[in-house]
């Protein structure tokens, strides 16, 4: 079965490009033009991945990306917008954003990293060690098989890209692993973006695992390298 992807573009002629391309790559697409009706949409459907504009009439894509996350924290969202400063990837990410491009884009590009994020989200097994699923850092309590998270028995919400991160991280618990190990285990596409993104993501898992993410103990930079995650067997 084909997968089916929403586009939240207001400029008829991208949308329309979307469209055609995407369905000519044989996935099934609905579209919108502004933000009201692209969260509608996203809420009363289920679809593989959302690709949604920053700037939409009605209802701003960071919006969307907000109303969507607080019902729905698994569907992939690929954010576009025609800004380029790092505040606007930053807060996009921190909404529940999985990817971010900046306009204008190649059409290979896009389809790349479409392609990519649905590889990665339509895995039929979980990327955990054997038989198991439930992990602890600290007091985050995570399960791969269901994308659920908590902190000390609180629900929490987190993107598929935050997943995947904390899951490398786990796989290679106590190894230091690199920026770029992450984006080419993570991203998994050719032209990656650039390692802050990656210490973006990182930022927002110590609020989660440290006591004091000023000080953090379970995921500690390794200046020059990367990142290593402390864990006790």
């Amino acid at each position: 079965m084909s997968s089916r992807i929403l586009i939240v573009e207001d400029e008829p002629s991208m949308r329309m490009g979307l469209t055609d391309n995407l369905a000519f790559e044989g996935y099934e697409v609905d579209s919108a033009g502004d933000g009201e009706l692209g969260l509608d949409l996203a809420l009363k459907n289920t679809y593989d991945l959302i690709v949604l504009d920053i700037m939409l009439p009605k209802k701003s894509g960071f919006d969307v990306c907000k109303g969507i996350r607080q019902v729905d924290k698994q569907t992939p969202i690929l954010m576009l917008s025609a800004k380029g400063e790092e505040i606007d990837k930053v807060l996009g990410l921190e909404l529940g954003a999985d990817d971010y491009m900046t306009k204008p884009f190649g059409l290979r590009e896009l389809l790349a990293r479409i392609k990519a994020i649905l590889r990665r989200t339509q895995k039929s097994e979980p990327v955990a060690a054997p038989n198991l699923s439930v992990f602890s850092v600290g007091p985050l309590t995570v399960n791969f098989d269901a994308y659920t998270a908590q902190v000390e028995g609180k629900d929490v919400k987190l993107s598929h890209r935050a997943y995947e991160i904390l899951q490398y991280l786990i796989d290679h618990r106590n190894e230091v692993v690199s920026r770029d190990d992450l984006l080419r285990a993570v991203w998994g596409y050719d032209q990656t973006p650039t390692t802050r993104t990656v210490d973006n993501f990182i930022v927002k898992l110590r609020q989660l695992v440290e006591e004091n993410p000023a000080d953090p103990r379970r995921i500690v930079t390794v200046h020059g390298v990367g990142y290593k995650l402390i864990m006790t067997e």
